[in-house]
Order: C-alpha cells, then sequence, then structure tokens
C-alpha cells in the first residue's frame, strides 16, 4: 500500500506507517482546526510544491508522484497527517458525449464518522457529470482536492485521450507549521489566521504579513525599511519606508516624513564666543551636528573690509559635547557673503572658528552665519 495514514486504522498501524507521516504542518485557520493542504518542497530546491504532482502518462492515465499533506476532518476529527511514500497511477474513464471534470482527489476513510467500513487513505478520482457547460463535482468531507482534469467529449484511449497540457488545473494548497512562513502558492487571497503570521509572496517577490485585516507587504531590508514603491499603507506604527530618497514613518494613519531627534542645547552645556559677537541662535542634528551661529557685524577696522574679502580674526569658541569631534574643515555661509574657515581642537577643549575667510560685501549691522559640523 503507498497511501500511508496515522491514527485511521483501528489496527495494524505500523512504526513505519507513523514515522512517515509524522508532518508537523499545521497552518491554522481557528483555534481548533488547521488548513488541509500539501507540505511544499522539491528535489531541486526550484518549486514551491512538488509533493503529489500529477503527470501524464499515457492517453487517459497519471502517476501522482509521492508527497505528503494533511487533511483536517470536522471540528471534533482532528487533523489526518498522510503520505504517499512513492508514485501511483490512476485512470480516467473516457469522455462521454459531453466534456466532463473530474477531481482527483486525496481521500480519507474513516468509519467512525462515515460508516465505510473502510479505515485507510487513498487517491481517488471523483467524476463529474457531463454537460454543456461541465460542473466540478463536489468534494465529500475529510477529502484534499489535488488536481482538476477536464475529459474532452469522447475522449478514449484510442483517439488521443485527455491533453494534459491545458486539460488540468492544480488545486494543491501549502501549509507548514504554527509560525513558519507559507508559500503562496494556490492560495492567494486567503485570509490570515491570527496577526503576525507571514507568507511569502512569489508572484509580488515579498514577504506579506496579516494585520488582522489584510496581507500588508512587509520590509525586506535590513533595518526594516521598506524600499521605494514597496508600501502604500503600513502594517503598524513606527514602520518606516524610503519615500524616493525621503525617509517616512507610519504613524497608524499616513505616512509621514522623519524627522531625527533634535539634540537640546543651551548656552549652559559650553557654547561660548568670543567678545564682541552676539549669538542669535544654532541648530543641531542627530549623527551629524551642525552648530550655527548667526552673529551681528558691529565692528569695523582692519579685520573687516568693507566691498572685499576680509579676515576675522576672533575666536568663535564651541565646547564639544562628550564623545563628538569636530570635522577639519567647514563652510561658513553669511547672509550676504559666503566665506570659508577652519574648525580647529584648541589646548582647553574647544572648538575654535578662526581666520574666517569672507568672500562676498559685508556690511557693518548686518548678520553673518557661522556654521561648525561635529561628528560622533
Amino acid at each position: 500500500m503507498n497511501v500511508r495514514s496515522s491514527w485511521v486504522a483501528e489496527t495494524g498501524q505500523t512504526r513505519e506507517d507513523t514515522r512517515l507521516t509524522q508532518v508537523g504542518a499545521t497552518t491554522p485557520v481557528n483555534p481548533i482546526q488547521a488548513r488541509s493542504g500539501v507540505l511544499p518542497g522539491s528535489y531541486d530546491g526550484r518549486s514551491r510544491l512538488s509533493g503529489l504532482l500529477l503527470e501524464g502518462t499515457a492517453a487517459m492515465t497519471a502517476t501522482i508522484h509521492e508527497g505528503r499533506a494533511v487533511i483536517q476532518g470536522e471540528t471534533s476529527q482532528g487533523v489526518y497527517p498522510v503520505t504517499l511514500s512513492s508514485p501511483e497511477v490512476i485512470t480516467f474513464a473516457a469522455g462521454e458525449a459531453y466534456p466532463r471534470v473530474d477531481l482527483v482527489v486525496l481521500k480519507i476513510y474513516d468509519n467512525l464518522y462515515d460508516s465505510s467500513n473502510r479505515n485507510e487513505a487513498k487517491i481517488e478520482i471523483i467524476q463529474g457529470e457531463p454537460g454543456q457547460p461541465s460542473q466540478v463535482p463536489d468534494v465529500p468531507p475529510r477529502c484534499l482536492p489535488l488536481w482538476k482534469v477536464t475529459v474532452a467529449a469522447g475522449a478514449s484511449a484510442g483517439n488521443g485521450g485527455i491533453n494534459w497540457s491545458n486539460s488540468v488545473e492544480d488545486l494543491r494548497n501549502p501549509v507548514v507549521a504554527i509560525g513558519g512562513i507559507l508559500p503562496v502558492y494556490n492560495n492567494a487571497g486567503v485570509p490570515g489566521a491570527y496577526p503576525g503570521q507571514y507568507q511569502d509572496n512569489d508572484s509580488a517577490h515579498y514577504l506579506q504579513r496579516w494585520d488582522g485585516t489584510a496581507w500588508v507587504a512587509y520590509p525586506k531590508e535590513i533595518g526594516g525599511i521598506a524600499p521605494n514603491g514597496m508600501l502604500s499603507t503600513g502594517s503598524y506604527t513606527g514602520q518606516y519606508r524610503d519615500n524616493s530618497g525621503i525617509l517616512q514613518r507610519w504613524n497608524g494613519t499616513a505616512w509621514a516624513n522623519y524627522q531625527p531627534p533634535v539634540d537640546v542645547e543651551t548656552l549652559s552645556t559650553g557654547l561660548t564666543m568670543a567678545t564682541g559677537w552676539t549669538l542669535v541662535g544654532f541648530a543641531a542634528r542627530r549623527t551629524h551636528r551642525i552648530v550655527a551661529m548667526t552673529i551681528t557685524v558691529n565692528r569695523s577696522g582692519a579685520d573687516i573690509t568693507a566691498n572685499s574679502a576680509g579676515n576675522i580674526t576672533d575666536e568663535v569658541l564651541c565646547t564639544l559635547p562628550t564623545g563628538w569631534r569636530p570635522l577639519v574643515d567647514t563652510e561658513a555661509p553669511a547672509s550676504d557673503g559666503y566665506g570659508s574657515g577652519g574648525a580647529v581642537l584648541t589646548t582647553n577643549g574647544n572648538v575654535s572658528l578662526r581666520t574666517w575667510s569672507a568672500t562676498g560685501v559685508l556690511t557693518n549691522g548686518r548678520n553673518v552665519r557661522l556654521t561648525a559640523t561635529f561628528i560622533q
């Protein structure tokens, strides 16, 4: 016997039967029942589902190849693990006056529930009624549909039989163990059983997470940032995505451009200036900290020459926070002139912006912005 099952036969279950059928795959559909389906996997790793594969081998015969599956009975009946340990040949009845649709199924006979006087698992063909159009036959309880085969009117071994290339439809669904990532294969659109369940959508090439109402694309990049164009709706508050170069965060209802946290500094933390300059304000950013000081030009003399470049020789001192160091060169844009200078670490631990050279027109009483960049 090729088809092995566990806990069906009243007597005669062997240790080999038990070992072959302990599949450990129960994808839940509710707290007590599991999804019926076929375990994924292939010999070469290239196919999602090769178990219980149908191969047309003659005009009216096909081979069902080996594989493993689970079949959910009614609520109180539990899950039946089944293994087809070697290929099995099945034969279809000849066609009739009208086309017919047959189902290839994996069926559990359990005398405790169906009074069949049988306790076994079988590969069977459920023959449909011919007609125009032909109807798919009903699936009885404890029965897993595997394939739908259309038998053309008058098809037989003597006149070409079944067209295996376009008359067969794959009905197999995959199942995995609880917590496993379910490969989408004939189960697109099937709802999840619990928030946090995952599936891999091969046609869309991304991981999906069930959020309680829908399958939502899940970030696949390291760090949890979804690539550009991957997400239209977030699946949880705090999720991030790249939106054409702009980092965005899902706030629960919409995507908001991400604003990095701002470090708060006051003069008491060590930011100081030399005499002659007035501090208007500064900005700070995470990781690369840019301290910008707007000063009012209120001096005159050789250090500032109107309408020409000049040097500001007075030092602007900033005490660095712990763990930060200055960049050697810093750009210092001005409101009415541009210049550059050097940021150097003085002996007392301060950072000095000095020998700043203006390249534009500096007018006494106008504002000039100096910036110093530090990295942690």
